[in-house]
C-alpha cells in the first residue's frame, strides 16, 4: 500500500518523550522536512499527543507520535501527563529525550517503558547550543545504561542516526501475522458476506473488510461478496462451494446454516481478533461468559468513538444477547477510544471490538492489562460465535 492508503493501524508507531521544550516538535519537524509540529521557545506549547503519519527511508510508513513534557505542572499538567502515559498503550518504538544531569525522571519513563517491552531509544538533542556534549553523554550512558543518539533538529545533524537506531529496535513481531494466515491459499474461493444495513457506512465499505479484500487479492484468491439475503442466490450461481466464507458476526448463525458442508467459516471480527492481538486468548475469554451471573459486571470496549446508532452491536445487540441469556440485572460498562480502566479488578469479563482503528500494540497492550489482573478478555465476534453455540464450528 502506498502512504496515502495505508492505514495509520498498520504503521509503525514510534512516540516522542521527554520534557518541555526539549525540541521533541523541533525533531519531528526536522523528520517530516516540513512544520508538522507547533514550536516555540515556551515550555508546554504541545498540550495533547499529535499523530503525524509519514515514511521513514527504509523504514515504511509509520506514525510519529508528539507528546506534552511530561514535567508539566500544575492540574492542567496532570491532565497532559495522563494523556502522555495513555500514549504508551500505542507505542511501538520509543524516543527518550534526555537533560543534561537531573535524569531521575528519564530514568522512571524509560523503566514505565520498557515494562511494557517498549524498545527505547534515547535522544540527546540540541546538541548546537549544549556546551560539555561529551560529559553530558557519559552522565547520560552511567545513569541509563545506554549511549544516547546525539542530534541537533535546528541544524538536521544525526537524523541518520536516528533512523539507523529504529531499524536496529524495530520489534520482531512488528511485521503483523496475515489476516487470513494459512486458512486460504492461491486460486482458492472465498466468499465475503457483508450485510449493507443501517449500520454500514453509506458509500463505503468498513476498513477490516477493505484490509481483508487486499489481502486475498494479494494472495491471488477468487474473491465472490454478496449481502446476506442474497447468500443462496451466490451459492448457486458457483460452479463449486468456497473454500472459506467471511461473514459478518452480527449474521454468523444465518451463514452457518445455510453455507455448504465443506466450506469453511469465520468472520472479519474473528479474523481481527488474530490479526491485532492473541487469538487464543480471546477464545479462552469467551468461555467466561458462561460463568457470568445476574450480579456480574462486564466492561465492553470499542476503539472507535463512532456516534451511537440504531442496532450497534457493542452497545445494543451483545448486551441484548448477554442479558437474555443471564438476566437483566447483568451490569455491563461501556468505554470507546483510548478510555479504558486501569483498575479491571471489578470486571468479571472485557469484550471488545475488532480494533481495527488500534495497531497490534495497542491491543496486546489491553490483552496484558487484563491477563496480569486475571479477568478474561474476548472480541466481538468470538462472543456472538459463542452465544450463538457456534463457536468450535468456525476457524481462526
Amino acid at each position: 500500500m502506498s502512504l496515502n492508503n495505508t492505514p495509520s493501524a498498520n504503521r509503525l508507531h514510534i512516540a516522542l518523550f521527554g520534557r518541555r521544550n526539549s525540541g521533541k516538535s523541533s525533531l519531528i519537524n526536522a523528520l517530516t522536512g516540513q512544520d508538522t509540529a507547533l514550536v516555540s521557545d515556551i515550555p508546554g506549547t504541545t498540550t495533547d499527543p499529535v499523530s503525524k503519519p509519514m515514511e521513514l527511508h527504509g523504514i515504511g510508513p509509520c506514525v510519529i507520535i508528539d507528546t506534552p513534557g511530561f514535567d508539566d505542572e500544575g492540574t492542567l499538567g496532570e491532565m497532559r501527563i495522563e494523556r502522555t502515559l495513555k500514549a504508551i498503550e500505542r507505542t511501538d518504538i520509543a524516543l527518550l529525550f534526555c537533560e543534561g544531569s537531573e535524569l531521575q525522571v528519564e530514568k522512571e519513563w524509560m523503566q514505565q517503558l520498557k515494562a511494557k517491552n517498549i524498545p527505547v531509544i534515547l535522544i540527546l538533542n540540541k546538541t548546537d547550543i549544549r556546551k560539555n556534549v561529551p560529559s553530558i553523554i557519559e552522565e547520560i550512558e552511567s545513569v541509563l545504561l545506554q549511549k544516547p543518539v546525539v542530534v541537533s533538529a535546528k541544524e538536521k545533524k544525526g537524523l541518520e542516526d536516528i533512523r539507523l537506531a529504529i531499524l536496529e529496535k524495530l520489534p520482531q513481531d512488528f511485521e503483523q501475522p496475515s489476516i487470513t494466515g494459512d486458512l486460504v491459499s492461491e486460486n482458492d474461493l472465498v466468499l465475503l458476506v457483508m450485510p449493507q444495513d443501517i449500520q454500514a457506512p453509506k458509500g463505503r465499505l468498513i476498513l477490516p473488510q477493505v484490509q481483508t479484500m487486499r489481502e486475498l487479492l494479494d494472495k491471488k484468491c477468487l474473491i465472490m461478496s454478496c449481502t446476506t439475503d442474497k447468500l443462496q442466490q451466490t451459492l448457486k450461481a458457483l460452479a463449486y462451494p468456497p473454500k472459506l466464507i467471511i461473514t459478518d458476526s452480527q449474521v454468523f448463525k444465518t451463514v452457518y446454516e445455510q453455507k455448504p458442508a465443506e466450506s469453511l467459516l469465520t468472520s472479519f471480527s474473528v479474523l481481527m481478533a488474530g490479526y491485532k492481538g492473541d487469538i487464543r486468548q480471546f477464545i479462552e475469554g469467551a468461555s467466561a461468559i458462561d460463568r457470568l451471573t445476574v450480579s456480574s459486571c462486564v466492561l465492553i470496549a470499542e476503539a472507535c468513538a463512532h456516534a451511537p446508532m440504531t442496532e450497534d452491536i457493542g452497545r445494543v445487540k451483545i448486551p441484548r444477547l448477554l442479558r437474555k441469556k443471564i438476566g437483566d440485572g447483568l451490569h455491563i460498562d461501556m468505554v470507546s477510544g483510548s478510555d479504558f480502566p486501569k483498575d479491571l479488578s471489578g470486571y468479571d469479563l472485557i469484550i471488545h471490538c475488532g480494533a481495527c482503528m488500534f495497531n497490534r500494540k495497542h491491543v496486546m497492550n489491553r490483552l496484558e492489562s487484563a491477563s496480569s489482573q486475571q479477568v478474561p478478555m474476548t472480541n466481538y465476534g468470538i462472543t456472538l460465535a459463542h452465544l450463538m453455540g457456534i463457536l468450535d464450528k468456525i476457524v481462526y
